[in-house]
């Protein structure tokens, strides 16, 4: 069986300039296993899907609820799990390290955290601080038995900040902080991916998202993951209202169409 250890350095050596992971995002056990089954070569959890098994937004989920998640996933597969720790339950860099060693625990072989306050009224923290926090991640990130690979997330681009500037100062100061992965999720101009892309030495995680460029495109750029957060999750949400939508006001059943692959999927995946 392959070790945390192993899987870590095998997350990190599957982060390729121009040819970039693909990292889907499972929402619970079973969705992990489904696409371990189609041939992906890791995995990453979404705060926002497991969010919504639970019944509530983004951001309602307990740390503790969070880690029994991430060993849940971990578990579900042998293949490298990353978690979205969001900006990992602390404003305080010490508590910020806490999170990470104990997330090191669930056998995950990297995890991320992010500059977002959780207040949209100041979302983003001041880059010192940001700064010292993914400082302290990175340091319980790579001082434990295993060597998790920390993604560090400006979030400029999702709070109303789109300011190119600032985002790669941030990532420049994050690598500086000790970061393995460099990550600012909303960017959809390819011109200005491969500014972040040149702007630093780490390898950079693009989030697919309506108007991003193709893989393609993003692999030209030097982009050397592209994730797909929640919206696996929302869309196989969005094909069960749209069944359901169907039912109720239609009386008809042209779902089991789409309903029979998903079956087929799991007896070949479980």
């Amino acid at each position: 069986m392959t070790t945390q250890t192993q899987k870590a350095e095998q997350f990190l050596e599957l982060h390729r300039p121009g040819n970039p992971l693909l990292l889907p995002n499972p929402w619970d056990q079973g969705s992990a296993k489904l696409l371990a089954s189609l041939g992906f070569q890791a995995l990453a959890t979404t705060s926002s899907g497991f969010a919504a098994t639970l019944g509530r937004l983004h951001g309602k989920v307990s740390r503790d609820e969070a880690l029994a998640h991430c060993a849940a996933i971990v578990g579900a597969t042998d293949l490298p799990v990353s978690a979205d720790l969001e900006k990992c339950f602390a404003d305080d860099p010490s508590e910020v390290a806490h999170t990470v060693a104990l997330a090191a625990q669930t056998g995950l072989a990297g995890c991320s955290v992010e500059d977002f306050t959780g207040d949209e009224d100041d979302p983003i923290y001041d880059i010192g601080l940001a700064a010292e926090r993914v400082a302290a991640a990175a340091q319980a990130a790579h001082s434990g038995p295993a060597r998790l690979v920390l993604t560090a997330r400006a979030e400029n681009y999702l709070h109303g900040r789109p300011d190119l500037a600032d985002t790669i100062a941030r990532l420049q100061a994050y690598q500086a902080a000790g970061a393995d992965v460099l990550y600012a999720p909303g960017l959809t101009r390819l011109e200005d991916v491969r500014q972040v892309v040149k702007a630093v030495d780490r390898p950079v995680n693009v989030l697919a998202m309506s108007g991003a460029p193709a893989v393609s495109e993003l692999a030209e750029a030097g982009v050397s993951r592209v994730s797909v957060g929640g919206a696996f999750a929302f869309a196989a949400l969005g094909a069960m209202v749209e069944a359901a939508t169907e039912l109720r006001d239609k009386g008809t059943y042209d779902y089991l169409a789409r309903s029979a692959v998903g079956r087929r999927a799991v007896a070949r995946a479980m």
